[in-house]
């Protein structure tokens, strides 16, 4: 237990510094959050065509409603805690490699989602957007990281976890 809190600590402090480097920024965080505001406007333009994206933000071109994706809404962190987890925890390799992937999809997933009803949330109700943002939305991703890692967990071999 002592170990996987160590190793699940440095990895979580490790990557949450290189995000924040200039580098992180420039070559992981922005084309990422550039990324997820595409495919965002993409889900959007499927039932809306008054979608669109300058950079990180969404707009409406109807009634010029915008959200702009910044730091901490992208997905990143969270998918930080769950590759933290996943590490630190003891199985092969290709089961963490597997998690990982898999999670990552999951946990963006989730994060479009959340991203497109935000970006109507706001447009029906700013006082509904705000505690859907700080609130309620984030607390739903954390959860999908926790019970992300905890399905990936039931996937280990039996006869691993035993000679962990």
């Amino acid at each position: 237990m002592r170990r996987f809190a160590i190793t699940f600590a440095a990895v979580a402090i490790a990557l949450f510094a290189a995000e924040l480097t200039p580098v992180g920024q420039a070559w992981v965080v922005e084309p990422w959050t550039t990324s997820i505001a595409e495919l965002s406007v993409a889900i959007a333009k499927l039932f809306d065509p008054n979608v669109a994206a300058s950079g990180v933000t969404l707009y409406s071109t109807a009634n010029g409603f915008s959200v702009t994706i910044l730091a901490g809404c992208n997905g990143l962190e969270a998918m930080i805690v769950l590759f933290a987890g996943i590490v630190a925890y003891p199985a092969p390799w290709k089961h963490r490699i597997a998690g990982i992937a898999i999670g990552t999809l999951a946990i963006q997933a989730l994060n479009l989602v959340r991203i497109v009803s935000l970006f109507y949330i706001g447009q029906w109700s700013q006082a509904v957007f705000d505690w859907a943002h700080l609130y309620g939305w984030q607390v739903l991703i954390m959860l999908d990281v926790l019970i992300v890692w905890l399905l990936w967990l039931r996937t280990i071999p039996r006869k691993h976890l035993a000679a962990a």
